[in-house]
């Protein structure tokens, strides 16, 4: 039988099977199926509690990012020491308090499950304040899935309480309205997790959809795929977002993309192009040469391309590197591509040259100085912009098939006019005379 969500989704239910979650969603290209899976189980080792902690955690290193994933770190309260949080999400400026809590008994009556349901919710958004508040006072020294340690200070984040439920069978159409703690808040089922870091395979994309869900009303513990297409249903058919006209005077091309794909993001090559740098910064030398704070920025502004864009990139960046080698002996070759935020402060620069050398990373770090400084003054953002720079160089050594290279800047680079004048006579030699 089917259930009809919205006109555009539709529900389908077996009536054999209630933990089956199938969705049909009516898009442009005609309708799309998508089998909504169980979540992930638990490891059979540990006890069901922490078993449930550590299934969540799972989800979100696989498909997200180890590296923005954070254990559980304590602080002195009192004579004894306070958990903060089951497990912490922090990417690009904002952080997620999970509490996980677990049914780890024989289920009762709906009406007895619901208020049990609704009790631990309560405590759970307690704790997430309670965690949100302890770091705004005092930093604490937290773990990633990396085995990295990031010193995290709660003033520098934009915070939400996450109360995840792992129940063998959560009473249908309940709705968990969580009392108001000072920051958003959202109830979510394992297999909403699960399915949401399937969905997106992007941390910040994940972040990005719990804040904007907070503000709507709650649904029903378990609906969030449901509320997941209403919303991407809405993407797709929304006109696209106002360009800042500074911006849109660079030239180039207006690209536009939903927020939340209907597809999955797929893990084909070129979506894993993506997945890979991201490795290449998370476990390269370059650990040993900044701060951990400094890698998760690099990391951040990776994961904040956006995932409907990703495949198209990866391809891309795939061509790129095999035309860069086809070039004669001792000739180099550069591609570029560059994507900046419909704000003007925010610009991603990758790029793609024949080989690695002293002077082709001199090369690289003048093409990114001065994309930034004719953007900041294009727009008169300075004090508000960032460039990341990425530069992928082909190997021929079947190690690997590339090395990754990275520069970001940031505010006024002080370009003197003599350094402009080089740089533009090095890359748009056609406008020196005008610049």
């Amino acid at each position: 039988m089917t259930d009809q969500a919205s006109p555009a989704l539709w529900r389908f239910i077996q009536d054999d099977d209630p933990d089956a979650f199938t969705l049909v969603v009516e898009t442009a290209n005609g309708p799309y199926i998508r089998r909504i899976r169980p979540a992930l189980p638990l490891p059979s080792d540990v006890e069901h509690g922490p078993g449930a902690e550590a299934a969540a955690h799972t989800a979100a290193v696989t498909w997200g990012l180890s590296d923005f994933v954070f254990q559980p770190a304590y602080a002195s309260k009192g004579s004894g020491r306070r958990e903060l949080g089951d497990r912490l999400l922090l990417a690009g400026g904002r952080g997620a308090v999970i509490q996980v809590k677990a049914r780890t008994v024989q289920p009762k009556d709906i009406s007895s499950e619901v208020a049990w349901i609704k009790k631990v919710a309560a405590k759970a958004v307690r704790q997430a304040k309670g965690t949100v508040r302890q770091l705004r006072m005092l930093p604490a020294d937290m773990t990633n899935g990396r085995g990295c340690t990031l010193s995290v200070d709660g003033n520098a984040y934009e915070w939400i309480g996450v109360f995840l439920l792992d129940h063998e069978q959560v009473p249908e159409g309940t709705i968990c309205p969580l009392e108001p703690i000072g920051i958003p808040t959202i109830a979510l089922t394992r297999r909403d997790w699960d399915f949401l870091f399937d969905q997106l395979r992007s941390t910040t994309a994940v972040l990005d959809y719990l804040f904007r869900a907070a503000v709507e009303p709650p649904v029903a513990l378990g609906e969030e795929p449901v509320r997941y297409y209403e919303f991407a249903a809405a993407d797709a058919e929304a006109p696209h977002g106002p360009l800042n006209p500074e911006v849109a005077a660079l030239g180039g091309t207006h690209f536009s993309t939903p927020l939340l794909p209907q597809a999955p993001v797929g893990s084909d090559q070129a979506h894993r192009v993506m997945r890979i740098i991201m490795e290449d910064v998370a476990t390269s030398a370059i650990r040993s040469q900044i701060s951990e704070s400094n890698r998760q920025l690099l990391l951040s502004d990776l994961d904040k391309l956006p995932v409907g864009a990703r495949a198209e990139w990866g391809q891309l960046l795939l061509d790129m590197l095999a035309d860069v080698q086809k070039v004669p002996a001792k000739e180099s070759k550069w591609r570029w591509r560059r994507s900046i935020d419909p704000s003007g402060t925010r610009q991603l620069i990758f790029g793609c040259a024949t080989r690695f050398g002293p002077e082709v990373e001199a090369a690289f770090q003048s093409y990114v100085l001065l994309r930034h400084h004719q953007l900041h003054q294009e727009t008169g953002l300075a004090a508000q912009s960032s460039t990341l720079g990425v530069l992928l160089t082909p190997r021929t050594d079947g190690r690997r098939p590339w090395d990754t290279t990275l520069l970001r800047t940031e505010g006024d680079n002080n370009l003197s006019p003599e350094e402009v004048e080089q740089y533009i006579q090095l890359w748009n030699p056609q406008t020196a005379e005008t610049a």
